[in-house]
């Protein structure tokens, strides 16, 4: 986690996705030997285009275009490897649909994927049988995911998620004059702060990761959880892929992450020294979020969902956040109960 990794380059100018008309999203459809039905429906994604599109038999595809210059393809193609090594394992991942072999289309300027669709609920995270289901499938993928490494992927670290953030907002113009030295301070602290827990902590095991594991992208049925959306998988420490799903109070949280593990420890042993690193990793995602919305902001989608990025008050509250990130970096890390507790 120490170690750098090369900054995402800045996004091209412009609109990335101009020329995906839902006539060219059909036609690439088609172009699998699939017959759409015409019906097009654009699914919640910013990072990246995904529709729903239907099919003349009545059943329906995910079709989804990834955003230019942010992946290799050997990166794409590695995330569709681990995808498809996990669903061989039948655990319950959407993995993406070969079509002689091939996951990854190119059709111009763009490229794509279709996916099954594999429709599901939110989660019922507050419900403790269900975080411990979910646990035992985390368990289970992270097993898979220790035994063998990325290449192509990115290294979780606070080089890439959270200094060369910081680094990019202050190289811009984004951040309001009068806020500027405020969040220079907090964020570069807290850069410091997360560095110095990581090191402190020592040298984890780092494996194949989901690498956004939150409740969006966690799908229930009556048959359990299912995980979709690998775009972000890395390689990194297995609580990245734990701590999204706990929420409200230390004492709540600390509940939640035991029963995560005790099904997650049937399948795959968990260091408990990695339960410090969890606001370092909730600082890194917050620095990451800002500089992510500014590398994209070209992208006329983001504006238009993000109007509250780009303002006095929004810089106002990052700044308070990181500063209330401090403060719990510097508090004693979640102690789940014993098992004979729960």
């Amino acid at each position: 986690m120490r170690d750098d990794t090369t900054p995402e380059p800045p996004a091209p100018a412009g609109a990335p996705f101009s020329t995906l008309t839902p006539d060219r999203v059909l036609d690439c459809v088609d172009a699998r030997g699939l017959l759409s039905n015409g019906r097009l429906l654009a699914l919640n994604s910013y990072e990246n285009r995904v529709y729903r599109v239907g099919l003349e038999d009545g059943s329906a595809v995910i079709a989804k275009f990834y955003r230019a210059a942010r992946w290799s393809d050997a990166a794409i193609l590695e995330e569709h490897a681990f995808a498809q090594e996990l669903a061989d394992a039948e655990i319950p991942v959407v993995a993406p649909l070969a079509f002689d072999g091939v996951t990854l289309h190119h059709d111009g300027d763009v490229r794509y994927t279709l996916f099954p669709n594999r429709p599901g609920r939110t989660p019922e995270l507050d419900r403790d049988d269900t975080l411990r289901w979910v646990g035992r499938f985390l368990g289970r993928i992270h097993a898979r995911g220790a035994t063998a490494k990325f290449r192509h992927r990115q290294r979780l670290t606070v080089g890439h998620f959270g200094q060369a953030s910081v680094d990019f907002l202050l190289a811009g113009s984004f951040i309001p004059g009068d806020m500027r030295p405020a969040y220079e301070a907090a964020a570069r602290a807290a850069v410091g702060q997360a560095s110095a827990i990581i090191e402190m902590v020592g040298p984890v095991r780092e494996i194949r990761l989901h690498g956004d594991c939150h409740v969006g992208n966690i799908l229930w049925t009556e048959a359990g959880p299912h995980f979709v959306d690998l775009d972000d998988c890395m390689q990194g420490p297995a609580v990245q892929d734990l701590w999204m799903l706990l929420s409200g109070d230390a004492d709540e949280r600390a509940h939640q992450l035991g029963v995560v593990l005790e099904g997650y420890e049937d399948f795959f042993d968990f260091d408990r020294r990695e339960i410090a690193l969890i606001e370092a990793l909730r600082t890194m995602r917050i620095l990451h979020y800002a500089a992510w919305l500014a590398r994209r902001w070209s992208d006329p989608a983001f504006p238009m969902h993000f109007p509250w990025f780009n303002s006095q008050h929004y810089w106002q509250e990052h700044v308070l956040t990181l500063r209330e990130q401090l403060a719990a970096m510097d508090e004693y890390p979640l102690q789940p109960p014993d098992e004979d507790e729960y």
